[in-house]
């Protein structure tokens, strides 16, 4: 997004987290991007707190003089002090499966694919100081399928803005665009997601695990299990077969064949797993049971469709 940017229009200033602040915030795919930017002659502020509502970062921020900032990736409300310096404004993207402002909040993406949802509304809209409240300029539509991951709606989101900027540009920068307010129906929101909720729980079916692994997986901290007691993370699985091939008998979780590639199969509920990426320090081996070891799963309150936007 920002080479996009940088080839249409002169940027002058990126706001950014230092590696450290990433690393606290624990933001997920962090990349430092300030010696790029200072490549292309950008000047570059690290930002002193992720919540910018220090007095140094208001008045760093106001003294640039900005006239529209656009917002990627910056999982943090932007304070109202600040959103007041911009001249025009400044613009970010939220979406859902079922459109603003239903499921505003945080991880909408990863959500979408854990409750095995087929499309997704992203909008290009206004920052105000509410969460994902703005007033929508454009919306762009695209599916989820049955192969898309975290990584892959990520590409499809970046995409949808850069030719949801694409196609706004020039009407921003002429003052000339008009802003629809979000329909004036209760809003619902997703809930916080952390690496800790990435504990996988077997008594799940097969097909609602295999969602969740795609809905964690890089650039996230990856689904998590224990065998023999050791953490093994998985990145990318399948669902091999709804037949359980002789294996009816095997207690779900457990492991019943592992092949000459590493990869291995596991029994759960509905089908057999095909697991073939993943990340262990102990060798897998059949008959080792997964579990959840000492670690709770998560739980969040569901809707009265059995969604977790509320």
């Amino acid at each position: 997004m920002l080479d996009y940017l940088i080839s249409i229009k002169r940027i002058n200033v990126l706001v950014t987290l230092t590696p450290d602040l990433a690393v606290k915030n624990e933001v997920a795919d962090y990349e430092d991007l300030a010696d790029y930017a200072r490549q292309k002659d950008i000047k570059v502020y690290h930002v002193s707190a992720y919540h910018m509502k220090t007095d140094l970062d208001l008045t760093t921020i106001k003294n640039f003089k900005i006239d529209i900032a656009f917002v990627l990736g910056w999982q943090r409300l932007v304070p109202e002090g600040i959103l007041n310096t911009f001249s025009i404004g400044a613009f970010g993207m939220h979406g859902s499966a079922l459109n603003l402002p239903y499921g505003r909040g945080r991880s909408p993406m990863n959500w979408s694919i854990i409750e095995g949802r087929k499309t997704f509304y992203t909008n290009l809209f206004k920052y105000d100081a509410g969460v994902d409240s703005g007033k929508v300029l454009d919306t762009f539509k695209f599916g989820i399928d049955d192969r898309d991951t975290a990584f892959t709606m990520h590409v499809k989101n970046t995409l949808a803005m850069k030719y949801l900027v694409q196609r706004n540009l020039d009407s921003l920068l002429s003052g000339e665009f008009t802003l629809q307010a979000q329909p004036d129906i209760e809003p619902t929101f997703y809930p916080k997601r952390s690496p800790a909720d990435g504990l996988i729980d077997w008594t799940d079916d097969v097909y609602a695990i295999e969602r969740f692994i795609r809905a964690v997986t890089k650039p996230f901290d990856g689904a998590f299990s224990f065998a023999n007691g050791e953490r093994v993370v998985f990145y990318s699985a399948q669902i091999l077969d709804i037949h359980e091939f002789g294996y009816e008998s095997k207690s779900v979780g457990k492991v019943v064949e592992v092949f000459s590639n590493g990869s291995f199969l596991i029994k759960a509920l509905g089908g057999l797993l095909l697991v073939t990426d993943y990340l262990s320090d102990i060798e897998i081996k059949r008959d080792h049971m997964f579990n959840n070891g000492s670690s709770i799963i998560s739980s969040y309150t569901r809707n009265r469709h059995g969604n977790f936007d509320i």
